[in-house]
């Protein structure tokens, strides 16, 4: 029942879904995974990225890292860290030890920072755009 219909289970009549973008139905695994559909990527929201630890790494600098949440982050975005208010521009994105143009919500991502210490930042601050709707601390 992976790739075909098993003749040993005649009973199974296979499986169907619906969906606002219409139906799907099959008899394999394989048919299954093929009628999953990605999740959207809310890249058009401003910038939104929780910090998940800061790193400080010889030779390169600050690497705060974190999940891109909404909005995209490339080398030469300005951007503005919350609660504390820290404003600066991002040198390089990676992924894997790999450059980036740009990272997309879902993307977990180390980006390096210019002019700022890792005392600065912490755990739990967002990243965001500072051109585009910055985050703010609560009041």
């Amino acid at each position: 029942n992976m790739l075909e219909a098993s003749s040993n289970l005649p009973w199974y009549k296979g499986w169907a879904v619906e969906r606002k973008e219409g139906k799907a139905d099959g008899k394999t695994l394989i048919d299954a995974l093929d009628a999953i559909l990605p999740p959207s990527r809310p890249t058009e929201k401003p910038l939104r990225l929780p910090l998940q630890d800061v790193y400080k790494i010889g030779g390169i600098g600050t690497v705060p890292v974190g999940r891109v949440e909404t909005g995209v982050i490339k080398p030469g975005t300005v951007v503005t860290f919350a609660p504390c208010n820290l404003t600066t521009e991002v040198k390089s994105v990676e992924m894997h030890h790999e450059a980036l143009e740009e990272a997309v919500p879902g993307d977990n991502v180390g980006f390096n920072v210019k002019n700022v210490s890792v005392k600065e930042l912490r755990r739990g601050y967002v990243a965001g755009d500072s051109k585009n709707n910055p985050p703010k601390g609560a009041a």
